[in-house]
């Protein structure tokens, strides 16, 4: 959560900003999923684009030819 850093906060500030539960901040915090709703609210607070706080991580998927 780079831009925490960048703006000198902690995620129990980012926390009581968005209202939100610890719970959630630490899935963010361990790359789980969190709800569009709180990205929302996230880039709303910080008034930034949804690419600004989230990448996109490809995942190998394998296929069972059933063979």
């Amino acid at each position: 959560m780079e831009v925490l850093i960048d703006k000198n906060m902690k995620k129990t500030d980012l926390q009581c900003a968005i209202a939100t539960t610890p719970k959630t901040i630490a899935k963010m915090g361990r790359d789980e999923n969190v709800s569009l709703e709180t990205l929302g609210k996230i880039c709303e607070y910080f008034q930034c684009d949804i690419g600004d706080i989230i990448e996109y991580k490809s995942m190998e998927i394998k296929y069972d030819n059933g063979i």
